[in-house]
């Protein structure tokens, strides 16, 4: 995890939030680094995390989660990390094999249906997530990489924003866990489905964090854009939103945060 973003955001590993949808959305970048972010942030905090990972392989997650101080396979063997491996669930649906070797439907079994249906997904999630008699874990994390991928993979819009309200009720209100979502945007895009998944889910997070790439193009020095949003209104009407902006810079290990204009390349 990035203990800058920590104080940006007020959060501590020793006392994590409860019943809380955080959206991450990137913009002409790759908001990846958030993910790993919470990933890290939640297993160190001693939470039981879901992670929904369509995007890249176990593998993948595991060699930067080791870089930021936690074992992925370790999380798994202790019963502590639920994963969630998409590309290879999507080969063996494929191919015939993802029923034969467990006996259970699969959980994206809504690719092989003519029906983008994503209870088996929603059963998944709140399996792994419901507390056994012998769990000792702090609140339930439902981690998702990334959202936007199940409607490439053929899912509706109103089947991907059911999930979500299912995952909000089960996680967020019965559990009293966590979500965290990250979405691909692009607002010049003309993929009208992801768009309003997008703003659906905007309108309904406690809180957004929205990375950009720079308007001015490729810069070493700085690497993109943040927009903290602190979505006040949802609990206090008559306020409005909290938003933060600082620009950061991605580091082997580390994410830095600056005010705009106050790189170190520029002092």
């Amino acid at each position: 995890m990035f203990a800058e973003l920590n104080e940006l955001l007020g959060a501590s590993p020793q006392r994590p939030e409860t019943g809380k949808f955080t959206l991450l959305r990137d913009t002409r970048t790759d908001g990846s680094f958030l993910v790993h972010h919470f990933l890290s942030f939640y297993l160190r905090a001693g939470c039981k995390v879901c992670f929904v990972a369509l995007l890249q392989s176990f593998s993948h997650y595991n060699i930067v989660a080791q870089k930021l101080g936690v074992s992925l396979t370790a999380a798994k063997e202790r019963g502590q990390l639920v994963f969630l491996e998409g590309l290879k669930s999507c080969l063996d649906l494929l191919f015939g094999e993802e029923e034969e070797q467990s006996g259970q439907p699969s959980p994206l079994q809504f690719i092989s249906e003519s029906a983008s249906n994503l209870k088996a997904l929603f059963d998944f999630v709140r399996t792994s997530l419901t507390p056994a008699g012998s769990d000792s874990w702090k609140g339930p994390v439902l981690l998702v990489d990334d959202l936007s991928v199940l409607l490439s993979l053929g899912a509706a819009p109103v089947a991907v924003l059911d999930f979500i309200h299912y995952c909000r009720v089960a996680v967020c209100s019965q559990l009293k866990g966590n979500i965290v979502v990250l979405v691909h945007s692009n607002e010049d895009s003309e993929d009208e489905e992801n768009e309003l998944v997008v703003n659906s889910l905007c309108h309904h997070s406690d809180l957004i964090l929205w990375v950009e790439g720079l308007a001015t193009g490729f810069c070493k020095d700085v690497h993109g854009q943040i927009k903290i949003i602190k979505r006040v209104s949802l609990e206090l009407m008559a306020e409005q939103d909290v938003v933060q902006i600082y620009q950061y810079k991605i580091q082997d290990k580390n994410v830095t945060f600056f005010a705009r204009g106050l790189s170190a390349a520029v002092l």
